[in-house]
């Protein structure tokens, strides 16, 4: 009877060096924005509505990385869940620990506007602590192919976009290219952004294409449907940090096209970032 409940120490050990490298890939992926004063503004004046559909739509794309790699070697829908809500753990933990070190909370501010610093910083930390695996070199191309699917390419192709693109969608850079930009600068980074993708798509050698030899195929299978899910991600993480209110419809296309430039990047990468 003993016997049954003893602890396996080994296991413990196992996941005791998953938990750290989930916060030091939590501390990878979040350095840059726990130390972006837009970021830390966002919280105090962030409609709750936005809040709650980016935490909302954080929870699949955490659940779906937790079934693609997950910070444990424990696989399995429980498993998967329960990855899922570590992760997330590890990211609040992370980012309100570091916010009170970098002394960013904003005096004064009510417990429910510092809650919303935290959560803009504890989701993309919750995707680094699901990513730290790949990024600190636990897995192998073997383990990612072997559950690669067209859809899962997809699917990664929205991380891999979200990977760069969180860290530059807060800024007032964006706003200020696209203010910038005339309808050919717009029309030149659409261009650009497509033919980058494509080059790194193709090289990274996405499952399905690489054996077909036949770049105009993995063109239409996955650069031109990646750009039109980074197009998507972009203007849900435009919307969601308030930047797409007041704008003329011209305006937002162009500041959306600016920000599909990092992401698209990020998303043509994404079998080598994520």
């Amino acid at each position: 009877m003993i016997q049954a409940f003893r602890i396996d120490r080994s296991q413990e050990a196992a996941y005791g060096r998953d938990l750290a490298r989930a916060f030091g890939g939590a501390l990878l992926f979040t350095v840059p924005l726990l130390m972006t004063m837009e970021m830390w503004q966002l919280g105090l004046y962030l409609d709750g509505r936005h809040l709650t559909v980016f935490l909302l739509a954080a929870l699949p794309l955490l659940f779906g990385l937790a079934r693609y790699a997950g910070f444990s070697e424990d696989r399995g829908l429980l498993a998967d869940v329960f990855d899922m809500l570590a992760a997330l753990a590890v990211g609040f933990i992370t980012a309100a620990g570091l916010l009170v070190v970098l002394n960013a909370l904003q005096i004064g501010a009510t417990g429910g506007q510092m809650l919303a610093q935290i959560t803009l910083q504890a989701v993309p930390g919750a995707l680094g602590a699901l990513l730290a695996r790949r990024q600190l070199g636990e897995t192998t191309d073997a383990d990612r192919d072997a559950r690669a699917t067209y859809p899962g390419e997809l699917f990664l192709m929205v991380a891999g976009a979200l990977f760069l693109g969180l860290n530059v969608a807060p800024t007032e850079e964006v706003i200020l290219i696209a203010f910038r930009a005339t309808p050919w600068h717009t029309v030149a980074l659409v261009l650009l952004s497509l033919g980058l993708m494509h080059i790194i798509v193709y090289q990274a050698g996405f499952a399905g294409q690489e054996e077909q030899g036949r770049p105009l195929t993995a063109f239409f299978h996955f650069t031109l449907a990646g750009y039109g899910l980074v197009l998507l991600v972009c203007a849900l993480l435009l919307w969601i940090f308030g930047r797409a209110e007041g704008q003329a419809q011209a305006q937002l296309v162009s500041t959306t096209v600016v920000l599909a430039f990092p992401a698209s990047i990020g998303a043509a990468a994404a079998r080598l970032l994520v």
